[in-house]
């Protein structure tokens, strides 16, 4: 991949003089969604697949960007005396804004840039390319000029960059399962408190496999934004009756004793979903640390379930993802993983079971819902890093 990059780099900015390589990882939630803006736990994992950056400083202060994700679109150019974000900048809004934010957190970029990007990670899948891009840019930014950030650091800028820059209000899991992967671990997070610890993945013979719906969305424009507000909306409505900070502070015993104070059903539901499946992330890492993988698959079906039916955030190409594959033997659990309205599902499944698996849920896909969906078996990474 390094020799692909660069030779594509020297065609597209004319030579390679003086360039370097990074790469860091799109990102996979085990179990845990919804709840990273709620104040709650998430169970996210590094992947292997993500995103390879080509960049070299310029001695003035122009931006050349350059994905080979996006051919067509060809170099699009910016500067730094014109970080904001344009519709027609595209995917570049996202490396802008991780630079915008470096400024707003007084650290002036001395010069520009020309930067290729290569993702490994399907455009539009759930599976972070967004968050990968602003981590990868942010290493890259603190490698060049010696900032002096923590991969924490580049984890929080990156999520200030997208709330600020791009205006989609995601949470802090995305951008800190990236930059602090971990091979073969799981980040065990608190999004409260941003306490963290590695889980080593056992999975006695089993294999993450990721399901593709191939159904394109953006965050922005999903109903993301209107979730999160429902949850703010009905956390003010809990606090009149009981003094908490966030949904993730609840049990599930706390909920059923106040949730009377929440003015609507369709908020008492999407409540139930944050503090039921912050409970469910807590019990699925004991049972992880337990090496019972059937007790984490539990956990996984029924946050699914939760997510189909008080959130509303599944789908038909989701459910049927899922619904398919807890019908195929060797399943041992499988959930939507990521925003939700398409994206993907992430399976548990045994070795022997995968191809069946492919074979069957993508067959059962193809014919209800029109077109194919893609698989892929992961292996859990490492964070970002030169090349």
């Amino acid at each position: 991949m390094k020799e692909l990059i660069l030779s594509k780099f020297a065609e597209v900015f004319g030579d390679a003089e003086g360039a370097k390589t990074y790469f860091a990882p799109g990102r996979v939630n085990l179990i845990g969604e919804h709840t990273d803006y709620n104040g709650g736990h998430v169970f996210p994992c590094a992947l292997t697949i993500g995103t390879y950056g080509v960049a070299r400083k310029r001695n003035d202060s122009k931006l050349r960007f350059y994905s080979m994700n996006f051919p067509g679109r060809g170099m699009i150019e910016s500067s730094l005396e014109d970080l904001k974000p344009y519709k027609e900048a595209n995917w570049t809004n996202y490396p802008k804004g991780v630079m915008w934010a470096f400024e707003q957190r007084g650290m002036k970029l001395p010069c520009g840039m020309d930067l290729l990007l290569n993702g490994t990670i399907p455009n539009g899948s759930g599976l972070s390319s967004s968050a990968s891009v602003e981590v990868l840019t942010g290493y890259i930014l603190r490698d060049f000029f010696d900032f002096q950030v923590s991969n924490q650091d580049l984890a929080l800028i990156g999520q200030y960059s997208e709330n600020n820059f791009n205006g989609v209000n995601c949470g802090i899991m995305d951008q800190f399962a990236i930059a602090m992967g971990k091979k073969d671990n799981a980040i065990f997070l608190d999004t409260a408190t941003l306490q963290y610890e590695y889980a080593p993945i056992k999975l006695e013979g089993a294999k993450i496999v990721i399901a593709s719906s191939n159904k394109k969305r953006g965050l922005g424009d999903s109903k993301y934004n209107e979730r999160r507000s429902e949850c703010e909306t009905a956390l003010a409505e809990l606090q009149k009756v009981t003094p908490i900070k966030s949904l993730g502070e609840l049990t599930e015993e706390d909920f059923a004793k106040y949730e009377s104070a929440i003015g609507s059903e369709v908020r008492r539901r999407r409540a139930k979903h944050a503090v039921y499946e912050n409970q469910r992330t807590v019990q699925a890492v004991e049972a992880l640390g337990n090496n019972d993988v059937e007790r984490f698959g539990q956990l996984m079906n029924a946050s699914h379930v939760s997510l189909r039916d008080d959130y509303e955030v599944t789908g038909i190409e989701l459910d049927t993802l899922v619904e398919e594959a807890w019908k195929v033997p060797g399943v041992i659990g499988s959930r939507m993983t990521g925003a939700g309205f398409g994206g993907c599902t992430v399976s548990i499944v045994k070795e022997e079971a995968i191809d069946n698996f492919i074979e069957t849920v993508g067959k059962a896909y193809q014919e209800k819902i029109g077109y194919a969906a893609d698989f892929y078996v992961v292996e859990v990474g490492d964070g970002p890093r030169i090349l």
